[in-house]
């Protein structure tokens, strides 16, 4: 009888020791994911959430993302590139034009009047990231997603109808594009992250902004100023956005857990990111209506005037491309051609 206890603690602490080998190998794995704007926005919401949620459940629960809005594990938006690099956190979401110039071919798509629709800018997006960026101006991080907002809107505490309306008044520009085509306008650009705005427009820093109607709700804007510009056709710009991975934590992650990561990520997690920004620009629009403010609709004779206006930018934008040993024409080439055949495939 002893003799056959002894061989079941034996056979029992054998049995232990392979759950815990088990354990081990399954390995859990805590990331953090790193972003400017409070939990409640859309971004956080209906997109970074989905998509952690995704991932995990993808993992089987061995994958956790624990989510920091609202700069939470500290920096300043322009450092969240930085912070995925230096492992500061593990995943970042951030407007790329947040570090001007550091990445200069994703600037194609912020030219003005490139995008008319958010879901085919995105895909446009994804395909060149692949094709130029993956492994030169990105080869630091491991990119999951890259997307652009919908139609960039001019929101002002006075009306503007005309480019030389503009004249004269500060606006925060989101990109070195969007910027550029302010000044050349005869405003003054104003560099300031989007949490920022609020406190900007109620003090009088500010007479403006440039942001997508998916944010206004957000960032309070319809109650903080009364006039919003939009225009017809393709979009007065877009801004670009990335969701970065540390590149040596995403190497650490065993093939299944990395699979997990890829097949939530990619060209169609992007197409689903911009375009879900997209469709929330209704509702943020009704709810200004409803405040009362006073939509400006251009139409194509008007947005005419303002693309003829803006095309210096388009010059400007590839010398500075031609300085860095870029190609920008075969990427504008590339970029307009993409972007048209998505157009035509999404919007049917």
């Amino acid at each position: 009888m002893t003799t056959r206890r002894k061989l079941l603690g034996a056979a029992g602490a054998v049995a232990l020791m392979a759950m815990g080998a088990t354990s081990a190998m399954a390995q859990e794995v805590t990331l953090k994911l790193h972003q400017f704007l409070p939990a409640q926005a859309n971004v956080p919401k209906l997109i970074l959430d989905v998509w952690a949620d995704k991932v995990e459940a993808s993992s089987d629960g061995r994958i956790k993302i624990d989510r920091y809005p609202s700069m939470q594990l500290g920096g300043k938006p322009p450092e969240l590139m930085d912070q995925a690099i230096d492992g500061v956190a593990d995943i970042v979401w951030t407007v790329v034009g947040y570090t001007p110039g550091r990445y200069p071919s994703t600037e194609v798509f912020e030219l003005p009047f490139m995008m008319t629709n958010a879901r085919a800018a995105s895909h446009a997006y994804w395909e060149m990231f692949d094709e130029h960026m993956k492994d030169a101006e990105f080869k630091d991080v491991k990119i999951l997603g890259t997307w652009v907002h919908g139609p960039g809107i001019i929101h002002t505490t006075d009306p503007v109808e005309s480019p030389d309306d503009l004249r004269g008044m500060k606006i925060r520009g989101g990109g070195r594009s969007v910027n550029g085509l302010l000044t050349e306008l005869g405003a003054t650009p104003v560099g300031m992250p989007v949490p920022a705005i609020p406190e900007a427009l109620s003090k009088g820093v500010i007479d403006g902004t440039t942001i997508p109607w998916e944010v206004t709700t957000a960032l309070k804007v319809p109650e903080l100023v009364e006039n919003h510009t939009e225009f017809t056709g393709r979009a007065l710009y877009t801004l670009t956005f990335v969701l970065a991975m540390n590149k040596e934590k995403y190497e650490s992650l065993p093939d299944d857990l990395k699979k997990a990561v890829d097949e939530n990520s990619g060209l169609e997690f992007s197409v689903f990111a911009g375009g879900t920004m997209a469709d929330a620009d209704t509702p943020a629009r009704e709810f200004a209506l409803d405040e009362g403010n006073n939509v400006i609709t251009l139409d194509e004779e008007q947005t005419a005037i303002w693309r003829e206006a803006s095309q210096p930018i388009y010059q400007q934008w590839l010398d500075d491309m031609k300085a860095k040993g870029v190609d920008g024409d075969a990427l504008l080439e590339q970029a307009t051609y993409l972007i048209d055949k998505y157009t035509a495939q999404y919007d049917n």
